[in-house]
């Protein structure tokens, strides 16, 4: 099992093109812990914004009476991919992991394979 810290360091080091990585808790909007990102791209703004997104997805499942989970959402932009894993189990409940990526670098199919490994190992 790996905590928060090492979650991050190893999203970071392991997952190719990644640019940045958070831990979020979406009740609250903060970032519970940042690495990477910069002065032209703040992860806890990121954060923030991101979890407007995984709520207005939850309450749309909500209203279409869809059962399902979410396992993770894909935001493809021109030079980037952000990926939100939610967590399961394990006090996960109310967080999720948020990967920013460069576009050209980064193996979207890998980098969903990996992440859901880190999801699988952290310890919350």
């Amino acid at each position: 099992m790996a905590n928060t810290e090492t979650a991050l360091k190893e999203a970071l080091a392991s997952i190719e093109g990644a640019t940045g990585v958070a831990l979020v808790d979406y009740t609250s909007g903060m970032a519970l812990g940042t690495l990477g990102g910069g002065k032209s791209f703040d992860l806890n703004v990121a954060a923030a914004g991101n979890t407007d997104v995984v709520r207005a997805k939850m309450r749309t499942m909500e209203h279409l009476g869809l059962k399902s989970e979410i396992e993770d959402i894909l935001i493809t932009l021109s030079d980037q991919y952000h990926l939100i894993r939610l967590l399961k189990g394990r006090g996960g409940n109310g967080l999720f992991l948020y990967l920013a990526l460069d576009s050209k670098r980064a193996n979207l199919a890998m980098a969903r394979h990996q992440l859901k490994k880190i999801e699988e190992e952290l310890e919350v």
